[in-house]
């Protein structure tokens, strides 16, 4: 009898097949099968939001494979991801099937499995279940509020704001964050404020206590708010004091701080940017490897259980055994009396899996560390530490607060410590923070009585000044989106991956700033569409989609609901006036008309309102008073030293800088210098333009040959040329900066070839690695002999091991079908095109079996005639 087991990824596949032996055939869909066709009507309203799905193109091929070894089976079991998205590739990939009439008298079975484990694959092929049309309706009613959002409102965007634009049902309310935070930021005044402090001795140990009682009136913190206030302040606490305090209360207490609950995906992502460094797209892409599965030299295993999970529980045999592992290798005072159990805070969240753990504590990280990439154990150290932690005592602090009295009971310094008595679980793992926090550092103070006098040292005064909130960083805009209920974890890289590259905000010092077009994209959704970026309205319909999952409430009646209101406001608003442009109190100095603020892919900046007129003014400067890049030269100012004219153009590569202009009868051409991408034109002025055309930079003779060294920007960005050899620089050094020792150090890794930017782990065929490096042309992934160029639409840190195979493996089959054998391209006729059906299939919201369409034919492609010499 003849088994098929179907799962998402391939390396998983690989794992499985290990696990099950030859009964099972094993295959990958390389993840969704199917999608909405990318046009209007994939979903129709009028039609019970019916929803026209085509088959992923470079998917195909793989949808190809499962059909034909369902076919020859005679069970299938559909193993894909253990949540609402893997339910509904299920469900897609048994609708095909269904379609192409192969599973007639055969079982098809759902089966789920939160880790790959021996024990845990085959308890879940044991007990399997049926599609769960709950989460599947769950899944198509989300993937169709997000066509409808961004299918309507994405136009209106395109015809008010500009081409290109984009908005989304919750990167929307996403970037409104990151917006309105920015707003605070530019409305904070910063306020000055005073502390009072006192320096104390105890024979030679000295402490500082601040001021919290004068006048036997409470100091807040704008009790004191300048120079001249704590000057005298402290002059009277002075002559109060005749150089001594006393101690007038003494407090002691024991604190204790608990662990931290496992790793939820959210709380994942935060710690995985906070504590190593990495995106949040990176910190899911290396789970999932560890997720699917690491050879241990005794043969594949997943390390850790799924990473797409907003549960904080855990198995309770997974419990007991980190319990028996504290107990071995710790005093009896880590082990806590009894388990430790942690329900969730976040709004929205779904307890239906296991929290973020190792599939076996006892696979300790220094175990595990040979099979590891760097990337891979650092993340897999801190998911171990951070399961073991939540099952281990808490720590505990001596605490002491000290009142020293000044002059009087009415004037009182308080000084506080603390003393780590027992570390518990920090001697494993300690949470990290978005912002500075010494809680739970250490402070000593002497020891002190009550009533005893001490020796002041000093009274002082320190200035502040209050702080506007911080910008959100990956981190903390995770742990927001979270908290409002905004999106759901398994969406939140996905969510900063678009606001970045749609370019609505940019990540300076791992902080996000939003861009002027962000800017003006939530100015206008916030000013007409109010309701569908409200943070509540957005987590309600979270929580009602959720109802669809757990089956308490029917999808067809949301979506009803949330379409008449929304389609009514996109028929009102399609009138409004286009946003960004707003006239100025001033003239154009070229034609004396009206100068207005507008919007351009580079920012908002100043432009005549005379543009569209005839004869046409191409006046333009930015906001700072220097110019805009154009079709039109603009002029920046007059070079010092040449007393030429810098004019700042705009070229098929791009902006670019030009001293003078060419002279007829010269054939020396005019100095042009292209203008680094990270660079923004509104900040080009007279400063900015000379340090960019101080380039080409002379460096210096190189050591070995002592030949030079020159740095500069060319077409493909910068570069340190040698001796006829062209080495870009990397985004850690500048053009502007470079040395020649780092210019010498590039040079030389040049010559060792190429170093991957990024390793994905050996290909699932065993026969090397999957890697990623920087092209001079883009990013692109390679194994063997293969590189497949990675898409602009894709962060290469976050691409998946998945994803790379697919892309990969359409590279491959490109090659072979334009005949490339060993690396070289053979010349052949091209075939006439044959009649290929279409894969479009309508699925009614009623849930029943599509009715069988005949395929309508594509056009057929006529065959070139023959270039006659």
């Amino acid at each position: 009898m003849s088994k098929l087991l179907i799962v998402e990824s391939p390396s998983k596949a690989k794992t499985l097949q290990k696990y099950l032996g030859s009964d099972f055939e094993v295959l990958a869909s390389y993840g969704h099968v199917r999608d909405l066709i990318p046009k209007n009507g994939a979903v129709d309203p009028l039609n019970n939001f019916a929803m026209k799905y085509d088959i992923i193109e470079r998917n195909s091929r793989h949808m190809d494979a499962i059909a034909r070894a369902a076919k020859a089976a005679d069970s299938i079991y559909l193993a894909t991801d253990p949540d609402r998205e893997g339910e509904a590739i299920s469900w897609h990939i048994a609708e095909i099937l269904a379609e192409k009439k192969l599973l007639k008298n055969k079982l098809l079975k759902r089966v789920e499995f939160n880790e790959i484990t021996q024990t845990a694959v085959k308890h879940a092929i044991d007990n399997p279940r049926d599609i769960a049309m709950d989460l599947v309706n769950a899944q198509q009613a989300r993937r169709a509020l997000d066509y409808l959002v961004g299918f309507n409102l994405s136009p209106l965007l395109w015809k008010k704001i500009r081409r290109g634009l984009s908005a989304g049902r919750v990167q929307s309310p996403a970037l409104r964050l990151i917006v309105e935070r920015e707003l605070e930021i530019e409305a904070f005044k910063n306020q000055e404020y005073w502390t009072i402090h006192l320096d104390a001795l105890k024979h030679a140990n000295k402490f500082n206590a601040k001021l919290v009682l004068l006048n036997n009136q409470k100091v807040e913190q704008f009790t004191v708010v300048n120079h001249d206030q704590q000057a005298d302040i402290v002059g009277k606490l002075l002559l109060a004091s005749a150089g001594k305090t006393t101690v007038s209360r003494v407090e002691k207490k024991q604190r204790s701080r608990s662990p931290a609950a496992p790793f939820t995906t959210s709380t994942l992502q935060q710690e995985a940017v906070r504590k190593l460094g990495f995106t949040t797209s990176r910190a899911m892409r290396v789970a999932q490897g560890l997720y699917e599965g690491v050879d241990i030299g005794s043969g594949t295993v997943g390390l850790i259980t799924y990473m797409r999970t907003d549960s904080f529980s855990m198995a309770s045999e997974a419990v007991m055994s980190i319990r028996d592992y504290v107990k071995k290798n710790f005093d009896a005072d880590y082990l806590p009396k009894s388990a430790i159990m942690y329900k969730t805070k976040a709004k929205n969240a779904q307890e239906a899996h296991e929290a973020i753990r190792p599939t076996d504590i006892n696979r300790a990280p220094a175990k595990m560390r040979q099979y590891l990439s760097d990337e891979q154990f650092k993340l897999y150290e801190m998911i171990w530490k951070r399961s073991l932690a939540c099952q281990m005592s808490p720590a505990k602090f001596d605490a002491v607060s000290v009142d020293l009295a000044v002059g009087s009971e009415a004037n009182l310094f308080r000084a506080t410590g603390q003393t780590l008595v027992f570390p518990g679980f920090i001697a494993v793992y300690m949470e990290g923070r978005d912002d500075d926090d010494d809680e739970d550092g250490e402070s000593k103070l002497p020891h002190l009585e009550t009533g005893e006098i001490l020796t002041i040292e000093k009274i002082y005064g320190d200035q502040h000044f209050t702080e506007p909130p911080p910008r959100y960083g990956e981190a903390s805009l995770v742990k927001i989106l979270e908290e409002y209920g905004i999106g759901r974890p398994s969406t939140y890289a996905s969510i900063i991956s678009t606001l970045q590259d749609r370019e609505y905000v940019v990540l300076d010092k791992k902080r996000f700033t939003p861009t002027d077009v962000g800017r003006v994209v939530v100015k206008f959704l916030t000013e007409h569409f109010t309701k569908y970026v409200d943070y509540d309205f957005t987590a309600n319909l979270e929580t009602a989609l959720d109802n669809v999952a757990d089956g308490s409430r029917e999808w067809i009646p949301l979506m009803d609901e949330f379409w008449q209101g929304f389609n009514n406001q996109i028929i009102s608003k399609s009138d409004v006036d286009r946003p960004g442009n707003e006239l100025i109190d001033e003239a154009c100095p070229k034609c004396g008309k009206p100068l207005q603020k507008q919007l351009s892919r580079y920012g908002t900046f100043i432009g005549c309102t005379g543009y569209n007129d005839e004869p046409k003014c191409d006046y333009k400067r930015s906001l700072n008073g220097s110019a805009q890049a154009g079709a039109d030269p603009v002029t920046i100012g007059v070079d010092a030293e040449s007393g030429k004219e810098i004019y700042l153009m705009n070229g098929p590569y791009g902006p670019y800088l030009q001293l003078g202009v060419a002279v007829e009868g010269e054939k020396k051409k005019p100095k042009r210098v292209s203008i680094p991408k990270e660079i923004p034109i509104a900040d080009m002025g007279m400063e900015t333009a000379n340090m960019i055309l101080s380039l080409p930079r002379d460096l210096g003779l190189h050591p070995e040959t002592s030949k030079k060294i020159v740095a500069n920007i060319g077409r493909f960005g910068p570069y340190v040329n040698h001796d006829a050899k062209f080495k870009s620089i990397p985004k850690t050094h500048s053009v502007f900066t470079i040395d020649n020792s780092e210019a010498v150090a590039l040079l030389a890794a040049a010559n060792t070839g190429p170093a991957p930017i990024a390793d994905l782990g050996a290909h699932p065929s065993g026969e090397g690695r999957v890697e990623i490096f920087a092209g001079r042309y883009g990013p692109y992934v390679q194994h063997a002999k293969v590189r497949a160029t990675i898409p602009k639409s894709v962060e290469p840190e976050s691409l998946t091991m998945d994803e790379a195979l697919g892309l990969l493996a359409e590279k491959a089959a490109k090659d072979e079908v334009a005949g490339k054998t060993g690396g070289k391209k053979t010349t052949a006729r091209k075939p006439a095109a044959k009649t290929v059906a279409s894969k479009t299939t309508v699925i009614k919201a009623t849930g029943k079996k599509p009715t069988s369409k005949k395929a309508v034919a594509k056009k057929k492609v006529a065959k070139k005639p023959a270039i006659k010499n």
